[in-house]
């Protein structure tokens, strides 16, 4: 269900579009133009390595970011937390302006 599917013919002209086969391996011929400089010994072995090597100024850099990051985002969320506080307090004097203005108009001031 998952596996990609690639369509025969995605064009819809009727024609119908071959899918292109690989040439088979015995019709390569190899060529010496471009082979490399015999050398003197074998290939040196390179290590892979398993984890990240920071220098002292990669650290600073990295924790500096961080830190910018936090401070970024925290002050998004506080700027929408009060931005909540505001419209709840605003919509809570409308309410109370609102039920006064409807006393009054029961009372027949």
């Amino acid at each position: 269900m998952l596996r990609p599917h690639v369509p025969v013919n995605p064009l819809p002209t009727g024609h119908t579009i071959p899918l292109l086969k690989p040439a088979p391996m015995a019709d390569i011929e190899p060529t010496t133009e471009h082979t490399p400089a015999p050398t003197s010994g074998p290939a040196p072995v390179v290590q892979a390595r398993t984890s990240i090597q920071l220098t002292p100024g990669s650290a600073l850099a990295l924790a500096v970011g961080g830190g910018a990051v936090v401070l970024v985002v925290g002050t998004v969320l506080v700027s929408m937390l009060l931005a909540v506080a505001i419209t709840g307090a605003s919509i809570a004097v409308v309410a109370v302006v609102l039920r006064l203005l409807v006393r009054d108009m029961q009372k027949g001031r």
